[in-house]
């Protein structure tokens, strides 16, 4: 049966909250009701933040992360050490890993994990700006920090491929990480000993 609003606004605002990830009817219909008691100027804050994010958001033209600026913090940053860079997935792993604070290198994000079935094929990610990243001779060691899935193996094999020629070392996070778990939800102590002890990927899925 379809909820039924006493309110053609309030419904269209439910419906767009909605279709957030992980946000059903009934909890859309909770946020928009809490916003409708704030007053005017902390909703109009809260939509005007919004709409400035996906204005003037970057993203940094190394690296790919989320950026105010052309380059991001971390890339400009003169005290990382620029000879290792940590390939990951997404943004949200690049802050799982500074949470450890127990990394101090570069990152490269690829934007997702090579996924046939989800039509996602190498060309979709950013793998060609990381071999040319390689190509410039600055890095030396670049760590492969996928989850460990069969799109994130698959996603490590390609880049070993592709890299493998280039007289760098290449290194895996420890399996410390459980099968199948995402980077970001893991235990910051559990994700910086993974890091810490990282192993030589051989170029086995």
């Amino acid at each position: 049966m379809n909820q039924q609003y006493p309110s053609v606004l309030l419904e269209k605002a439910v419906n767009e909250f909605a279709k957030l990830p992980g946000i059903g009817p009934k909890t859309a219909l909770r946020l928009v009701l809490h916003l409708l008691r704030q007053d005017v100027q902390a909703v109009e804050s809260f939509g005007q933040s919004l709409i400035t994010l996906k204005h003037d958001v970057k993203f940094c033209s190394e690296c790919h992360n989320i950026s105010d600026a052309d380059i991001c913090e971390i890339c400009s940053d003169v005290r990382r050490d620029r000879s290792t860079v940590c390939v990951v997935e997404n943004i949200q792993d690049v802050m799982a890993i500074e949470n450890t604070r127990q990394y101090k290198g570069l990152y490269h994000v690829l934007g997702g994990v090579i996924s046939p079935m989800d039509g996602i094929s190498p060309s979709d990610l950013q793998i060609s700006s990381l071999v040319e990243r390689v190509k410039q001779g600055e890095i030396n060691e670049v760590i492969l920090a996928l989850s460990p899935t069969m799109e994130g193996d698959t996603t490590n094999f390609y880049i070993y491929r592709k890299l493998e020629d280039m007289r760098i070392r290449m290194t895996v996070i420890a399996r410390g990480v459980a099968q199948n778990d995402e980077l970001q939800y893991t235990d910051e102590v559990t994700l910086g000993r993974s890091i810490v002890n990282r192993v030589m990927f051989t170029g086995k899925i």
